[in-house]
């Protein structure tokens, strides 16, 4: 099984469930933040034993990021089971991924189980270059690519993106009863900072600030609910970042920061708008006194925007109208190829 702790059927663990049912789980195999989702972001994991059942747990995360061939000996079917939230730069599609690469080479079969997709009602942002291609980022899909994670591996396999063009012998278990019209509540917090409805709605704004000196609320109680610098100026509210469990050493621990506080946005306003939201990323660079170092030099904003444009336009404070333009005719592209493989009805 490839789970984690949204891997529930209601408020029983889908490896209980199974258990329950005489079902023989070899193993686990865990994503970034681990099997009970409590690690930081980018935290190493170790492999481990699970308290309640014993089953051995594999971390697929760090420097170990594909099944290999002698973890996957004795396996007949790969489970996956994750709860996406459908951003490209969130890792759990990566994992799976590289589970159904694995799962290809070695000739296993791979079910998923599908789920909804809380950001799958639009889709937007720009689409990733061959050049950029990273953990956080392993697909030539857009920012916000509106699939479900079984939409997502149907692409995957048909548009030959594994090493080789290889396929996965991949059975998909769709939802019932779903739309991509749906605004769909999350039961289970997908990871640690996304404690909540609006910092997944807000994560694929706020998200791209990971790559420079602007914290998004690790540390507080509002994680991609707000953002802040200790030296923004035209700022409407301050925050302090303390260590917390799920943020061990949030930048700028202890220090106050000022910036914007995003919660004070409607859902239903964040829901309607349906794009991203570029005015806080060029807001932020323009009201920010170190310019030079805004950018983190070791290129991990190129990596989350999947190119090298993005930044460069936001350094010559090019309007927005004109950064959407730029990505326009990739996106329509990526449109019309996305709905060969919708299971479910779409919000267009």
């Amino acid at each position: 099984m490839v789970a984690n702790q949204t891997s529930m059927v209601g408020k029983v663990h889908l490896v209980d469930t199974l258990l329950s049912l005489k079902i023989k789980i070899e193993k686990v195999f865990a994503p970034e933040h681990g099997f009970r989702g409590v690690a930081d972001a980018g935290e190493l994991v170790k492999n481990s034993k699970d308290g309640k059942t014993g089953l051995p747990i594999i971390s697929l995360y760090g420097n170990h990021k594909k099944p290999g061939q002698k973890e996957l000996k004795n396996i007949d079917v790969v489970l996956f089971d994750i709860q996406d939230v459908g951003v490209r730069f969130y890792t759990y599609i990566s994992t799976m991924y590289y589970v159904m690469e694995a799962c290809a080479e070695n000739k296993k079969n791979i079910i998923i189980l599908d789920r909804p997709n809380p950001n799958g009602f639009f889709v937007d942002g720009p689409v990733l270059e061959e050049n950029f291609k990273s953990f956080v980022g392993v697909l030539p899909i857009p920012l916000v690519y509106g699939l479900t994670i079984g939409e997502l591996a149907l692409m995957v396999n048909n548009e030959k993106w594994l090493a080789g063009g290889i396929k996965s012998d991949l059975k998909i278990i769709p939802c019932k009863n779903y739309s991509h019209k749906d605004y769909y509540h999350l039961p289970v917090k997908p990871s640690p900072n996304l404690p909540d409805m609006l910092s997944v709605y807000l994560y694929p704004s706020l998200g791209m600030f990971e790559g420079t000196i602007v914290s998004v609320g690790r540390g507080t109680n509002k994680p991609f609910g707000v953002f802040g610098h200790p030296h923004l100026q035209n700022s409407t509210y301050k925050f302090i970042p303390k260590s917390v469990e799920g943020a061990k050493n949030p930048p700028y621990e202890n220090k106050e920061c000022f910036g914007f506080d995003l919660t004070v946005i409607k859902m239903d306003e964040i829901r309607n708008y349906r794009k991203l939201y570029l005015n806080w990323l060029l807001g932020a660079y323009k009201n920010s006194p170190d310019k030079e170092g805004f950018f983190l030099k070791n290129n991990f904003f190129n990596l989350l925007s999947g190119n090298d444009k993005l930044m460069n336009q936001v350094k010559n404070e090019k309007p927005e109208k004109e950064i959407r333009k730029s990505w326009e005719a990739e996106l329509e592209n990526f449109k019309v190829n996305r709905k060969k493989y919708l299971l479910y009805e779409d919000f267009e």
